[in-house]
């Protein structure tokens, strides 16, 4: 964990996860203890699977516990291109299903008592230029018209959400909110445990391979044996399985974090108290925690880095949007790797027999990654499925993913600075 993320600071102390040590077996091998692993684990341990998570660090180490901890539902796609896309049945079945994924995080972590500064007060997608109001419009009356919690706000109404006017247009969905990710994903490993999963930290999976009747998994302490294996490795694949590691691109996403506003100043910046992103195409997105720090994200360097120096960009924008944070200290900055897949859908493979993955949530983790676990699990003990399968497919050239994340970064930010 960078020395500059917020969030150990805040969070409730990690369970304890020791190394996997010796031989065991077990029904499920889970490597990856993000959102999605654990998920998984929680919910197969709660149907009486065995179950092992496999994570190199500790849990939350990577994107789950580094990211700007909003909870958003929905795919990227409008509900609409969703179901052109994938047909009125299984397209339906994903709309419902995405969009519903904030309904689960906040009821697990009630059910689970999950201490993370949770706050289910709704997400706000908000346009930048007036040409995106048309596409923010068509996507409020495509939820409308399937019924769903959403509002369109403009004018006195979202200078009142946003505390700004820079906006010409939002909408809300009341199912979205905020959390401290790496908190929550802390919870979902203590009640994994409490569940009856085995959780392992430092136990990064040097070796898999096929054997008789299911998969051996090698660590550097430990073997295990298990008949099925899910990887969820999300923006952190390594080359355990290469052709995986090769059909995502794993972008650095950005946060700084201003120390605890005044009272006075905290009342004018983003009242809504739920999370917040631009639709632009270098997305911005923030949220005011309940400590009253504004915490900020986007696009940054494309390498680790430590401290809000590096994000004068995302600062600066901040200001403009409320004039009152000048002044005010940016105390923490950080960064971590989510996945990108080249259609912006989750994607779910089946690498060989009883061997399975579930990856690139395109900056959509918290909710989809919990949501996507409990399918795993549900699937992985004959139950149904409301995502697609998808075969896996490496990109081309990937080696030269940090070139090309570059020159997308500055043209994106060219066409969000011309309002195209």
């Amino acid at each position: 964990m960078t020395s500059q993320n917020l969030y150990p600071e805040t969070a409730p102390p990690a369970p304890a996860t020791p190394p996997l040590l010796g031989e065991h077996r077990c029904d499920v091998a889970v490597v990856g203890g993000g959102f999605t692993g654990l998920s998984a684990a929680l919910h197969l341990a709660e149907a009486g699977r065995t179950v092992t998570v496999l994570e190199a660090h500790e849990p939350g180490w990577g994107a789950s516990g580094r990211n700007g901890g909003q909870v958003n539902p929905g795919l990227k796609e409008n509900p609409d291109a969703v179901v052109q896309r994938h047909g009125a049945d299984l397209g339906k079945r994903m709309v419902d299903f995405s969009y519903a994924a904030p309904d689960l995080v906040f009821e697990l972590i009630r059910r689970h008592q999950i201490r993370c500064e949770a706050r289910q007060g709704g997400t706000l997608r908000l346009a930048t230029h007036a040409r995106s109001v048309a596409a923010l419009r068509d996507l409020a009356a495509d939820c409308l018209r399937r019924g769903m919690p959403v509002e369109l706000l403009e004018g006195d109404a979202l200078r009142a959400a946003t505390g700004t006017d820079f906006y010409p247009a939002g909408l809300l969905d009341c199912r979205g909110g905020d959390l401290n990710p790496l908190a929550y994903a802390r919870g979902l490993a203590h009640a994994a445990q409490q569940a009856g999963a085995n959780v392992h930290g430092d136990s990064r999976v040097q070796t898999l391979r096929p054997i008789a009747g299911g998969w051996e998994l090698v660590t550097p302490q430990g073997r295990l044996i298990a008949t099925q294996v899910l990887l969820a490795t999300n923006g952190y694949t390594d080359r355990l399985w290469p052709a995986l590691r090769e059909s995502v691109v794993p972008v650095y996403s950005a946060i700084a974090a201003t120390e605890p506003m005044p009272e006075e100043v905290a009342r004018t910046v983003f009242p809504l108290r739920g999370s917040a992103y631009e639709t632009g195409r270098m997305t911005v997105y923030y949220r005011v925690d309940e400590a009253r720090r504004l915490v900020l994200g986007g696009r940054g360097p494309m390498a680790d880095m430590s401290g809000p120096e590096p994000l004068g960009h995302l600062i600066s924008h901040a200001e403009q949007l409320w004039p009152g944070l000048r002044g005010l200290r940016w105390t923490h900055g950080w960064n971590g790797q989510i996945a990108i897949t080249t259609d912006h859908y989750p994607h779910v493979h089946e690498l060989a027999p009883q061997l399975y993955a579930c990856l690139g949530y395109n900056g959509r983790g918290v909710a989809m990654g919990t949501a996507m676990g409990r399918q795993i699990a549900q699937m992985l003990g004959g139950g149904a499925f409301d995502m697609p399968f998808s075969p896996l497919q490496p990109i081309r050239f990937h080696r030269f993913w940090p070139i090309g994340v570059k020159v997308e970064v500055l043209r994106g930010r060219l066409l969000d600075w011309l309002g195209m």
